[in-house]
């Protein structure tokens, strides 16, 4: 029920090297709730954390099922952090997986997006309409 957005990434000289459509998160209960609960996170799909402002922060893998990329970017889009986080084992809720980083923007996609794309820290994201 969330609103979408593309969001592509490109490289520092502009070749683009990814996209996906993303739910846009911008509300404190949306952002607390993320992807938990979710069954699964198709290649071409993903979920975007929007805040106020570029802000040191952490996430975690709560009641997550499967692993998930999480990518910082400030505000101009630029990747500040990338962190590859597997699923939580079966005896854990995933509290105490944490990512942290320092962004306005956070983009969940795939396990292993970012690696199968290049994508690395300085690339940007490309928020569309």
């Amino acid at each position: 029920g969330c609103e979408t957005i593309d969001v592509g990434v490109e490289s520092t000289d502009g070749e683009p090297l990814g996209s996906v459509t993303a739910a846009v998160v911008d509300t404190p209960e949306l952002r607390y709730l993320g992807l938990s609960d979710t069954e699964g996170l198709p290649a071409d799909r993903g979920m975007l954390f929007v805040y106020d402002a570029v802000d040191d922060r952490t996430f975690v893998m709560r009641e997550m099922s499967f692993g998930i990329d999480i990518v910082y970017a400030d505000g101009d889009g630029a990747i500040t952090e990338i962190h590859h986080a597997p699923a939580p084992a079966p005896d854990e809720n995933g509290e105490e997986q944490q990512y942290p980083g320092r962004g306005q923007y956070v983009l969940e996609v795939a396990y292993e997006w970012t690696t199968d794309r290049d994508v690395g820290v300085g690339d940007v994201l490309v928020l569309g309409p």
